[in-house]
């Protein structure tokens, strides 16, 4: 099972028990498709970037629930059908590990030395084309090249 975000944005015009229902409808897929639901989080009426349906405001919900990744799409197809629902994402939540657990930075100088002489030739060579392209460009072209490429 995977963890994901459901952001969803209601008609503006919608009484509170009808909004109520709407996520109570897409709260009862989600669990009808073997999902679990972990928040449910109402951020009320908010104005709107720009005109969605003719519509300048919208009703916002943020769900969080765990799924099968296969059972996600069905879910959406239920979304698009809902008259109520004037816009929703669905979003993975990607686990970054636990949370008193830290990663290190390695500092550029340690992570330099670490570098194969593969690497070095490399950029070595790639200095030397960016420095012989400089020259280049700084000297003024022969009258023969300037009446060849034009």
């Amino acid at each position: 099972m995977r963890r994901y975000e459901l952001m969803l944005l209601l008609r503006p015009d919608l009484e509170d028990d009808k909004l109520q229902s709407a996520v109570e409808k897409v709260t009862r897929a989600i669990v009808n498709a073997g999902g679990s639901l972990s928040k449910v989080s109402p951020w009320g009426k908010r104005r709107l970037a720009y005109p969605i349906q003719h519509l300048r405001e919208a009703s916002y919900f943020l769900i969080h629930f765990d799924i099968e990744p296969s059972a996600v799409r069905e879910i959406e197809r239920g979304l698009l059908i809902s008259e109520e629902i004037v816009r929703h994402l669905v979003t993975v939540i990607e686990d970054r590990g636990p949370a008193g657990e830290e990663i290190e930075a390695v500092p550029p100088a340690d992570r330099d030395a670490g570098a194969s002489s593969e690497d070095e030739s490399e950029l070595e060579e790639v200095e030397t084309a960016t420095e012989d392209a400089e020259i280049d460009a700084d000297e003024p072209e022969e009258p023969a090249a300037r009446a060849a490429t034009a």
